[in-house]
């Protein structure tokens, strides 16, 4: 994607510490941005091993979409380590560092780090993801070693385009969520619940960008419809000045639409993922185009998880099914398909 080519300046910051870099233009190319989203990636058991043995399989199914997007995003659902101890939880994630190397060669520029898993190996495992993403060069937001750098935005010039990606998680077991949340003397994630913090740093980047996106892992596992809170979280995230709004976390597939001047995605489902039910294997791409603060055009690229847990993008019929359902489940929200006049 160009976000990391010549006309791009990503932030020269370390992962951990995404704070905005210095624009190296100031250029504008009229052309539209196009940003590409994509759910869920951890790696567990047979992944695991495509993940060592042909981890170029576990994206090229998604190609060319991630790869020609000027921004891709996506969420990883692990922490990154081979040590620490597992936590007293029912599921526990986590992945070999090589998974770093494998997203930035499949095209995705933002990894989105802040969720119900980033720490499923304790303080060991956690710092290891951070140094493993710093080695790799690899911009894993939502996580830090204070709250600083866990609610600092991922910044970088697009054509001359400020854009800011930010990453939360309103997602955490019961007795992680003081645990897990960064504080201003702790590591861990950056939490929605907090929303006050949240708020103050979309804020702060609407400030500093031309585009202000927000990736959350949020919502209600194997529902297809947004809860209250998410409905609620997303309107307060645009009033304070998020252009779009993103998230994942039901494992299920989530309408998206315009929210008055905001545009909003429920769930992006699984993407990489060890799931069997025909609803956890349903998945896809969010591509969005931006002229500035507005998207002016949106579009599902649907794919499905296969029998190897890796996804492929579907085409003709397959995939006009998957699209009307979609839309379809756009009714259960109050977002709308076309921008309000």
């Amino acid at each position: 994607p160009s976000a990391t080519g010549d006309d791009a300046t990503p932030s020269t910051a370390t992962p951990s510490t995404a704070v905005p870099s210095t624009a190296a233009t100031t250029t504008v190319d009229p052309r539209p941005l196009t940003i590409v989203f994509g759910g869920d990636v951890h790696l567990d058991g047979p992944l695991a091993t495509t993940l060592a043995q042909n981890p170029a399989a576990l994206f090229d199914g998604l190609q060319p979409a991630l790869s020609e997007a000027d921004l891709a995003v996506i969420n990883l659902e692990t922490a990154v380590t081979t040590r620490g101890q597992a936590a007293n939880k029912q599921f526990t994630f986590r992945a070999a560092p090589a998974i770093f190397t494998v997203l930035r060669e499949a095209g995705v520029d933002v990894i989105a780090g802040a969720n119900n898993h980033s720490i499923d190996y304790g303080p060991q495992g956690f710092t290891d993801t951070l140094s493993h993403a710093a080695e790799a060069r690899a911009p894993l937001i939502g996580l830090g070693m204070d709250a600083a750098t866990a609610y600092a935005p991922y910044s970088t010039t697009i054509r001359g385009r400020r854009v800011a990606v930010l990453n939360a998680t309103d997602v955490l077991d019961g007795p992680f969520v003081t645990s897990w949340t960064a504080t201003d003397s702790k590591a861990g994630v950056a939490s929605a619940k907090n929303t006050e913090r949240l708020l103050a740093e979309v804020r702060a980047a609407r400030s500093g960008h031309d585009t202000v996106i927000v990736f959350l892992h949020w919502g209600v596992e194997a529902t297809t419809c947004p809860s209250t809170r998410q409905e609620d979280l997303a309107i307060a995230l645009r009033d304070a000045g998020a252009d779009v709004v993103v998230g994942s976390h039901a494992h299920r597939v989530l309408s998206s639409g315009y929210l008055d001047g905001a545009y909003v995605h429920y769930g992006l489902g699984n993407l990489v993922f060890k799931t069997s039910s025909v609803e956890g294997r349903r998945t896809g791409l969010l591509r969005l185009t931006l002229e500035g603060r507005s998207v002016v055009g949106s579009e599902w690229l649907p794919a499905r998880i296969g029998a190897d847990y890796t996804p492929a993008l579907l085409d003709g019929a397959d995939a006009d099914a998957e699209r009307r359902v979609w839309n379809e489940r756009r009714a259960c929200t109050e977002l709308t398909e076309a921008p309000v006049a």
